[in-house]
Protein backbone atom coordinates (compact mmCIF):
# COMPACT_ATOMS: atom_id res chain seq x y z
CA UNK A 1 0.00 0.00 0.00
CA UNK A 2 1.34 3.59 -0.89
CA UNK A 3 -0.12 6.05 1.17
CA UNK A 4 1.12 9.39 -0.22
CA UNK A 5 1.31 12.56 2.83
CA UNK A 6 -0.19 14.85 4.56
CA UNK A 7 -1.33 15.35 7.93
CA UNK A 8 -3.34 13.06 10.59
CA UNK A 9 -5.16 10.96 7.80
CA UNK A 10 -1.75 10.04 6.15
CA UNK A 11 -0.12 9.33 9.70
CA UNK A 12 -3.32 7.09 10.53
CA UNK A 13 -3.75 5.31 7.21
CA UNK A 14 0.31 4.25 7.29
CA UNK A 15 -0.27 3.09 10.88
CA UNK A 16 -3.36 1.19 10.04
CA UNK A 17 -1.84 -0.12 6.93
CA UNK A 18 1.32 -1.24 8.48
CA UNK A 19 -0.54 -3.09 11.30
CA UNK A 20 -2.03 -5.03 8.62
CA UNK A 21 1.55 -6.68 7.89
CA UNK A 22 1.18 -5.38 4.67
CA UNK A 23 3.97 -3.56 3.27
CA UNK A 24 3.48 0.02 3.03
CA UNK A 25 5.34 2.95 1.90
CA UNK A 26 4.70 6.71 2.52
CA UNK A 27 5.92 9.47 0.74
CA UNK A 28 6.17 12.61 2.22
CA UNK A 29 7.15 15.69 0.13
CA UNK A 30 8.73 17.60 2.83
CA UNK A 31 11.51 16.85 4.82
CA UNK A 32 9.43 16.10 7.84
CA UNK A 33 6.31 14.94 9.12
CA UNK A 34 3.45 16.76 10.72
CA UNK A 35 4.34 20.01 9.92
CA UNK A 36 0.22 20.80 9.77
CA UNK A 37 -0.02 18.29 12.73
CA UNK A 38 2.45 19.96 14.85
CA UNK A 39 0.96 23.59 14.69
CA UNK A 40 -3.02 22.82 14.99
CA UNK A 41 -4.70 23.59 17.77
CA UNK A 42 -2.64 26.50 17.99
CA UNK A 43 -0.30 24.27 19.26
CA UNK A 44 -1.97 21.93 21.31
CA UNK A 45 -4.19 19.76 18.45
CA UNK A 46 -7.24 19.05 18.69
CA UNK A 47 -7.19 15.53 18.50
CA UNK A 48 -10.81 15.00 17.92
CA UNK A 49 -14.25 15.56 19.75
CA UNK A 50 -16.36 13.45 22.53
CA UNK A 51 -19.34 14.41 21.18
CA UNK A 52 -22.48 12.05 20.07
CA UNK A 53 -21.37 11.14 16.43
CA UNK A 54 -24.40 12.59 15.41
CA UNK A 55 -23.75 15.67 17.21
CA UNK A 56 -20.39 15.64 15.23
CA UNK A 57 -21.60 15.03 11.93
CA UNK A 58 -24.34 17.82 11.95
CA UNK A 59 -21.74 20.36 12.88
CA UNK A 60 -18.88 19.55 9.85
CA UNK A 61 -19.40 21.52 7.31
CA UNK A 62 -21.88 20.92 4.58
CA UNK A 63 -23.04 17.28 4.01
CA UNK A 64 -21.12 15.27 6.67
CA UNK A 65 -23.44 12.15 6.93
CA UNK A 66 -20.57 10.38 4.85
CA UNK A 67 -18.64 10.14 7.55
CA UNK A 68 -21.15 7.65 9.03
CA UNK A 69 -19.43 4.58 7.25
CA UNK A 70 -16.14 5.48 8.19
CA UNK A 71 -17.19 6.20 11.97
CA UNK A 72 -18.66 2.44 12.53
CA UNK A 73 -15.48 0.91 11.91
CA UNK A 74 -13.05 3.71 13.89
CA UNK A 75 -14.62 6.20 15.38
CA UNK A 76 -13.81 9.10 17.87
CA UNK A 77 -13.83 6.39 20.93
CA UNK A 78 -11.86 4.61 19.13
CA UNK A 79 -9.08 7.71 18.57
CA UNK A 80 -9.15 8.07 22.22
CA UNK A 81 -8.23 4.57 22.86
CA UNK A 82 -5.62 4.60 19.74
CA UNK A 83 -3.77 7.73 21.84
CA UNK A 84 -3.83 6.22 25.23
CA UNK A 85 -2.16 3.03 23.96
CA UNK A 86 0.60 5.16 22.37
CA UNK A 87 1.24 7.19 25.44
CA UNK A 88 -0.85 10.11 24.79
CA UNK A 89 -3.60 9.92 26.92
CA UNK A 90 -6.36 12.83 26.45
CA UNK A 91 -8.56 14.97 28.30
CA UNK A 92 -11.77 16.33 27.67
CA UNK A 93 -12.25 20.65 27.54
CA UNK A 94 -15.43 22.31 26.45
CA UNK A 95 -17.82 21.18 23.50
CA UNK A 96 -16.47 17.79 23.74
CA UNK A 97 -13.00 18.74 22.40
CA UNK A 98 -10.53 16.52 23.15
CA UNK A 99 -6.62 17.56 23.79
CA UNK A 100 -3.24 16.13 25.07
CA UNK A 101 -3.44 15.73 28.69
CA UNK A 102 0.66 17.51 27.89
CA UNK A 103 -1.33 20.27 25.86
CA UNK A 104 1.71 19.81 23.17
CA UNK A 105 0.77 18.81 19.28
CA UNK A 106 4.57 17.79 18.82
CA UNK A 107 3.59 14.94 21.51
CA UNK A 108 1.14 13.99 18.55
CA UNK A 109 3.86 13.96 15.99
CA UNK A 110 6.15 11.85 18.00
CA UNK A 111 3.65 9.05 18.73
CA UNK A 112 2.36 8.61 14.94
CA UNK A 113 6.01 8.52 14.06
CA UNK A 114 7.24 6.57 16.26
CA UNK A 115 3.83 4.06 15.39
CA UNK A 116 5.16 4.41 11.90
CA UNK A 117 8.66 3.18 12.74
CA UNK A 118 7.26 0.31 15.02
CA UNK A 119 5.31 -0.99 12.02
CA UNK A 120 8.08 -0.78 10.04
CA UNK A 121 6.65 2.02 7.15
CA UNK A 122 8.58 2.80 4.95
CA UNK A 123 8.76 6.73 4.33
CA UNK A 124 10.42 8.98 1.39
CA UNK A 125 11.09 12.45 2.49
CA UNK A 126 11.50 14.97 0.19
CA UNK A 127 10.05 12.97 -2.74
CA UNK A 128 6.74 14.70 -4.83
CA UNK A 129 4.06 12.63 -6.08
CA UNK A 130 3.59 14.08 -10.13
CA UNK A 131 0.74 12.29 -10.83
CA UNK A 132 -2.09 9.16 -10.06
CA UNK A 133 -1.29 6.22 -12.08
CA UNK A 134 -4.75 4.34 -13.77
CA UNK A 135 -6.74 2.44 -16.14
CA UNK A 136 -10.57 3.07 -16.46
CA UNK A 137 -11.31 0.88 -13.19
CA UNK A 138 -8.66 1.41 -10.80
CA UNK A 139 -5.46 3.33 -9.53
CA UNK A 140 -2.40 1.93 -10.37
CA UNK A 141 -0.16 3.33 -8.00
CA UNK A 142 1.59 6.93 -8.62
CA UNK A 143 4.52 8.65 -10.64
CA UNK A 144 6.64 10.72 -9.34
CA UNK A 145 8.23 14.23 -10.12
CA UNK A 146 10.82 12.43 -11.00
CA UNK A 147 9.53 9.97 -13.25
CA UNK A 148 9.41 7.54 -11.32
CA UNK A 149 6.87 4.79 -11.32
CA UNK A 150 5.76 2.73 -8.00
CA UNK A 151 2.71 0.27 -8.30
CA UNK A 152 0.58 -0.67 -5.76
CA UNK A 153 -2.59 -3.03 -5.04
CA UNK A 154 -4.05 0.39 -2.90
CA UNK A 155 -3.00 3.76 -2.65
CA UNK A 156 -4.32 6.50 0.14
CA UNK A 157 -4.36 10.22 -1.42
CA UNK A 158 -4.16 12.28 2.17
CA UNK A 159 -3.01 15.34 0.85
CA UNK A 160 -5.15 17.83 2.44
CA UNK A 161 -6.44 21.13 1.14
CA UNK A 162 -4.62 24.12 0.10
CA UNK A 163 -4.76 25.69 3.92
CA UNK A 164 -1.29 26.85 5.32
CA UNK A 165 0.53 25.86 2.31
CA UNK A 166 3.87 26.65 3.94
CA UNK A 167 3.54 23.40 5.23
CA UNK A 168 3.65 21.84 2.22
CA UNK A 169 -0.47 21.44 1.79
CA UNK A 170 -0.86 23.43 -1.65
CA UNK A 171 -3.79 21.41 -3.08
CA UNK A 172 -1.61 18.71 -5.16
CA UNK A 173 -4.47 16.61 -4.73
CA UNK A 174 -7.90 18.23 -6.69
CA UNK A 175 -6.21 17.59 -10.04
CA UNK A 176 -5.90 14.04 -8.90
CA UNK A 177 -9.40 14.08 -8.36
CA UNK A 178 -10.28 15.44 -10.66
CA UNK A 179 -8.47 13.18 -13.26
CA UNK A 180 -9.94 10.10 -11.34
CA UNK A 181 -13.29 10.91 -12.61
CA UNK A 182 -14.27 13.13 -9.43
CA UNK A 183 -15.83 16.57 -8.81
CA UNK A 184 -14.11 19.01 -7.29
CA UNK A 185 -16.56 21.77 -6.27
CA UNK A 186 -15.98 25.32 -5.49
CA UNK A 187 -12.88 26.24 -2.79
CA UNK A 188 -13.14 28.19 -0.09
CA UNK A 189 -12.21 28.18 3.50
CA UNK A 190 -14.02 26.86 6.05
CA UNK A 191 -12.47 27.68 9.58
CA UNK A 192 -10.78 31.20 9.24
CA UNK A 193 -10.62 34.29 11.34
CA UNK A 194 -13.50 37.04 10.35
CA UNK A 195 -12.43 40.17 8.88
CA UNK A 196 -14.65 43.31 10.29
CA UNK A 197 -14.14 46.99 9.34
CA UNK A 198 -16.23 48.04 12.50
CA UNK A 199 -14.39 51.47 13.39
CA UNK A 200 -13.54 49.62 17.09
CA UNK A 201 -11.93 46.88 15.58
CA UNK A 202 -9.77 49.35 12.87
CA UNK A 203 -8.99 51.32 16.02
CA UNK A 204 -7.87 48.02 17.60
CA UNK A 205 -9.60 49.12 20.74
CA UNK A 206 -11.01 45.69 21.96
CA UNK A 207 -7.65 43.76 20.38
CA UNK A 208 -6.57 40.91 22.60
CA UNK A 209 -9.48 40.66 24.88
CA UNK A 210 -10.85 36.82 25.13
CA UNK A 211 -14.44 36.31 26.14
CA UNK A 212 -15.21 33.01 27.86
CA UNK A 213 -18.38 31.14 26.41
CA UNK A 214 -19.14 34.06 24.38
CA UNK A 215 -22.59 33.92 22.57
CA UNK A 216 -21.87 34.77 18.99
CA UNK A 217 -24.55 34.77 16.11
CA UNK A 218 -25.48 35.61 12.74
CA UNK A 219 -27.92 37.23 11.65
CA UNK A 220 -30.02 37.45 8.45
CA UNK A 221 -31.25 41.04 6.88
CA UNK A 222 -34.46 40.35 8.85
CA UNK A 223 -32.13 40.00 12.24
CA UNK A 224 -33.31 36.55 12.65
CA UNK A 225 -30.08 33.95 13.66
CA UNK A 226 -29.71 31.65 11.12
CA UNK A 227 -26.67 29.97 13.70
CA UNK A 228 -25.76 30.77 17.14
CA UNK A 229 -22.39 29.03 18.99
CA UNK A 230 -21.89 29.87 22.73
CA UNK A 231 -17.70 29.24 22.84
CA UNK A 232 -14.79 31.19 23.76
CA UNK A 233 -13.96 34.00 21.55
CA UNK A 234 -11.49 37.08 21.09
CA UNK A 235 -11.35 40.06 19.66
CA UNK A 236 -7.84 40.07 17.23
CA UNK A 237 -6.42 43.58 15.55
CA UNK A 238 -8.15 42.61 11.90
CA UNK A 239 -11.74 41.38 13.19
CA UNK A 240 -12.87 38.38 15.21
CA UNK A 241 -11.53 34.80 16.50
CA UNK A 242 -11.72 31.84 18.17
CA UNK A 243 -14.15 28.75 18.31
CA UNK A 244 -17.45 30.45 18.30
CA UNK A 245 -16.54 32.74 15.41
CA UNK A 246 -14.70 30.02 13.48
CA UNK A 247 -17.64 28.06 13.85
CA UNK A 248 -19.70 30.66 12.46
CA UNK A 249 -17.76 31.30 9.02
CA UNK A 250 -20.18 28.89 6.94
CA UNK A 251 -23.19 30.41 7.93
CA UNK A 252 -21.77 33.57 6.85
CA UNK A 253 -20.68 32.35 3.96
CA UNK A 254 -24.08 31.18 2.99
CA UNK A 255 -25.70 34.16 3.61
CA UNK A 256 -23.36 36.55 2.09
CA UNK A 257 -23.92 34.30 -1.32
CA UNK A 258 -27.31 34.14 -0.48
CA UNK A 259 -28.15 37.98 -0.04
CA UNK A 260 -25.35 38.88 -2.32
CA UNK A 261 -23.24 40.97 0.60
CA UNK A 262 -20.10 42.94 -0.70
CA UNK A 263 -18.73 43.44 2.87
CA UNK A 264 -15.66 42.51 4.06
CA UNK A 265 -17.13 40.67 7.36
CA UNK A 266 -20.29 39.66 8.94
CA UNK A 267 -21.44 43.46 9.68
CA UNK A 268 -23.85 44.68 10.32
CA UNK A 269 -25.84 40.99 10.26
CA UNK A 270 -24.08 39.74 13.65
CA UNK A 271 -23.90 39.87 17.30
CA UNK A 272 -22.28 38.67 20.25
CA UNK A 273 -23.26 38.56 23.61
CA UNK A 274 -21.16 37.54 26.85
CA UNK A 275 -22.75 34.91 28.91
Amino acid sequence: MHCHRRGAVRFNGGNRGGGTKEKVLLIEKGNKLGRKLAISGGGRCNVTNRLPVDEIIRHMPGNGRFLYSAFAIFNNEDIIKFFGRLGVPLKEEDHGRMFPVSDRAQDVVEALAKELKRLKVEIRFNTAVKKLLMDDEKILGVRLEDGTEILSKSVVVAVGGKAVPQTGSTGDGYAWAEKAGHTVTELYPTEVPVISKEPFIQARTLQGLSLRNATVSVLNKKGKPVITHQMDMIFTHFGLSGPAVLRCLQPIRRQRIKEKWRCAGPNPHSNIDRT
